[in-house]
């Protein structure tokens, strides 16, 4: 039996990692020093949680068979410190799922935007027609009990590739490590740019997750990305470059309409952002064993990932949605969605700056025109984020400048956002809530009550 101890257990694809490696017979145990829902109950009925929450250099034994270090953690983590003068072995989260994998055929889905959407979708299309593969996946999915899974016997790695860094103390982009076999790449957004300062650093590390392609792989791209197109075909490496594009539709009664050869397909999801990833995850599903057939008439009940435009409901006139849109190409890629679907509401777009990028005034410009099509824009920030990433505040003038609306409504008060959503007349509205963060700490149930109570 393998023996792993995991530093910042709580995080969610750790905590998801380590189900997934007990259900697989590995002796696991952990340490954070806070863990948050619904991590901290699913460690719980695993009998995962820590007891105490803090770091213990006393779980570090010398009879562990290595350490999987999170992000979460700092470089002078006491365990991790401990780990290393005791000369355990000390993996990051990619690199272990690379060592798992070394033996299967690695499919990733990269890219600055829809990549969790993307593998979503593939995962989807491979459940509803019963075939097994091996997944590392960024959002819970409908039908999944955990995001990661890992076998012996399966063929496939399906695994959401994320450019951010790999450890505290391994600065590399997490796809660096996985040598995939086949792979997608949706687009290029600069993001991340406390650790990527300029675009062409940013636009640099998927020159390199390209070269990383194993001989002989597979490219999958957006060809409308005129970046990705440029650096895909500059690229020497001895692979296969297939291109997909938007595919046709139409938009009728409120349902967005695929135009195939085999008819019009009613689809659950809608945007163009969402029709662009459905073209690319076919060409996946394609080279993972599924006819074009077979994945047109799966990704037809396909309905989304948790928090990737999820409506939270609606009471057929007014409709709730969240999003966990940040980055400024997602924040508009949403916008325009909503705004093409719901021509006829009225529409309120609620942003948060939550990210250090988006808090970041050298960064912030890059959202002009993000929240156009919207009949209210409100862009919140809370000042307690400013503290946690030690930021200076950000003056209404200059967010209103970024975003290039002078109309934009702009709150740094939780209490004064949430009085303004929960007195606002929602008749025949679209509310869309775009974070990665809490907004302040909003009840979801209260706010739903309130938005469909018309």
């Amino acid at each position: 039996m393998k023996k792993f101890h995991f530093i910042a257990i709580g995080g969610s694809a750790m905590h998801n990692l380590a189900l997934a490696l007990q259900f697989k017979g590995f002796e696991i145990s952990g340490s954070d020093d806070a863990i948050f829902e619904p991590s901290k109950s699913r460690l719980a009925k695993a009998g995962l949680l820590p007891q105490l929450m803090g770091w213990y250099p006393e779980k570090i034994t010398d009879d562990l068979d290595g350490i999987i270090l999170g992000m979460h953690a700092k470089e002078d983590n006491p365990e991790l410190l401990r780990a290393m003068e005791l000369g355990i072995r000390i993996y990051s989260y990619p690199e272990f799922l690379y060592e798992q994998t070394k033996n299967k055929t690695r499919v990733v889905i990269a890219g600055s935007h829809g990549k969790t959407t993307i593998t979503s979708m593939v995962l989807h299309v491979l459940n509803y027609w019963e075939k097994e593969v091996d997944y590392m996946i960024g959002a819970q999915l409908e039908g999944f009990d955990t995001m990661v899974h890992l076998t012996q016997e399966n063929d496939f790695m399906l695994i959401e590739g994320d450019e951010y860094l790999s450890s505290p103390i391994d600065r590399r982009p997490k796809f660096l490590w996985y040598k995939p076999h086949v792979t997608l790449i949706s687009g290029i957004a600069w993001d991340h740019i406390n650790v990527f300062p300029t675009e062409e650093n940013y636009i640099e590390q998927f020159e390199t997750y390209i070269d990383s392609i194993m001989p002989g792989g597979v490219l999958v791209y957006n060809e409308s990305d005129s970046v990705l197109e440029r650096i895909t075909e500059a690229s020497r490496n001895t692979i296969r470059k297939e291109s997909y594009r938007l595919p046709e539709y139409f938009i009728d009664a409120g349902v967005t309409y695929l135009k195939t050869d085999e008819g019009d397909l009613p689809l659950e999801v809608f945007g163009e952002h969402n029709l662009s990833n459905i073209a690319g995850a076919k060409w996946i599903c394609q080279l993972m064993g599924v006819d074009e057939d077979d994945f047109l008439e799966a990704i037809m009940s396909f309905k989304g990932a948790s928090k990737r435009l999820e409506k939270i409901g609606d009471n057929g006139s007014s409709f709730l949605f969240k999003d966990f849109a940040h980055a400024p190409s997602k924040v508009k890629a949403t916008s325009e969605a909503v705004a093409q679907q719901f021509d006829q509401h009225h529409k309120v777009y609620c942003l948060e700056l939550h990210t250090y990028s988006s808090l970041n005034p050298a960064f912030i410009g890059q959202y002009k025109n993000a929240l156009n099509g919207a009949d209210e824009a409100v862009v919140f920030y809370d000042p307690e984020a400013l503290k946690v990433k030690n930021r200076s505040p950000l003056s209404e003038a200059e967010i209103k400048t970024a975003f290039g609306s002078e109309n934009l409504v702009v709150f740094t008060n939780p209490k004064a956002f949430q009085e303004f959503l929960f007195e606002h007349q929602w008749n025949k509205s679209i509310l869309l809530m775009m974070s990665s963060g809490n907004y302040g700490g909003i009840d979801w149930d209260a706010l739903k009550e309130r938005v469909l109570s018309l």
